[in-house]
């Protein structure tokens, strides 16, 4: 019998909450966890710390490791529960928050503002990641109007599509990169999920995407029930599929496009996350995509914990840990498929 869904979430977001405690105590500079609380709640008014705590402990805490923390958090969240509607809709466990092309768009989007010499002041940092949301959001335009037929939307024709755009873009970044060769290691990094900015700007901008597109997809948990169904048997019960494919479609893209401006291109969060929830929790999307988000927030955090301190004092970047490993998992999701059908 699968665990209730409250005591489920309750489990999950305890996770969350140690992978958030760790991810800011561990680094170059250990802060205690005592230390943290303190901080915290005096930042808050509840009490007073000593000085000692007042000064760099804070400093560390609340103005670098704590909004890299909340970033990476809402970046696991949004890739996770974008994974877990999109391998709902396209009713495959091998599809991700990249399938139809947003990661690449986004990738050229943010070559191509980086290949322009913008000022390093914080409007000239804030046109990547507009330049990646822009690519990623007009990539996922020119995918859903190339898949479109009449006033269905075939998932088979968007995955064609996708696939065919995302190869375009990718090419059009590679050409790119090798003509800007100063810019070679920026681009680099951030293709690899190495965030540009740093502080609370980057969070609250992200902030408002991601629950807007969260939020969207929550509420499509008893739509891709149907869905599982087949579209025809949907229609069929009343459910308006192309309506609801639209929707989800727009939804997931918007919030993976926004996760990708801010943190650069993360693979196999969206995949892995959501594929072990319903191992371990039921098939269920209204257990699915709670469970996600929550869950894409602890796995990214434990992921960024090992990028910083497995070959510490250098940082690798948090998308080189998630291949490492979801490459293999990957592997092991398409035996079984294989073996056993998609479900």
């Amino acid at each position: 019998m699968k665990m209730p869904l409250g005591r489920a979430l309750t489990l999950s977001l305890l996770l969350l909450a140690t992978a958030l405690f760790l991810s800011v105590a561990i680094g170059s500079v250990r802060i205690p966890l005592q230390s943290i609380w303190s901080i915290i709640a005096a930042r808050a008014g509840w009490t007073t710390v000593s000085p000692d705590e007042a000064g760099m402990f804070s400093t560390i805490l609340l103005d670098i490791r704590l909004p890299h923390a909340v970033l990476l958090l809402l970046t696991g969240a949004a890739l996770a529960g974008s994974g877990a509607g999109y391998q709902g809709l396209f009713r495959n466990p091998l599809a991700d928050p990249y399938l139809i092309g947003v990661a690449s768009g986004a990738g050229l989007g943010a070559v191509i503002a980086m290949s322009i010499r913008w000022p390093e002041d914080l409007a000239g940092l804030y046109v990547i990641p507009a330049a990646a949301f822009i690519g990623a959001a007009l990539t996922v335009i020119v995918v859903y109007s190339l898949a479109r037929i009449g006033k269905s939307l075939p998932t088979t024709t968007l995955i064609l599509a996708g696939v065919a755009i995302s190869s375009f873009a990718t090419s059009l970044t590679s050409f790119l990169m090798l003509r800007s060769n100063e810019q070679l290691r920026r681009a680099t990094g951030w293709l690899l999920g190495g965030s540009l900015m740093s502080g609370w700007q980057p969070v609250i901008a992200l902030l408002p995407y991601v629950i807007l597109g969260l939020a969207a997809l929550l509420a499509s948990g008893y739509a891709l029930n149907v869905l599982q169904f087949g579209e025809e048997q949907a229609t069929q019960m009343g459910l308006p599929a192309e309506r609801v494919k639209f929707g989800l479609v727009l939804a997931a893209s918007l919030t993976t496009a926004s996760a990708v401006a801010f943190s650069g291109i993360i693979g196999f969060i969206g995949l892995i996350v959501p594929h072990l929830v319903r191992l371990l929790w039921g098939a269920d999307y209204r257990r699915v995509l709670p469970l996600s988000i929550v869950s894409g927030g602890t796995a990214l955090l434990i992921a960024d914990l090992l990028a910083r301190t497995v070959l510490a004092p250098q940082v690798l970047p948090v998308g080189v840990v998630t291949a490492l490993a979801g490459a293999p998992f990957f592997l092991w999701v398409l035996r079984r498929s294989k073996n056993q059908g998609y479900w």
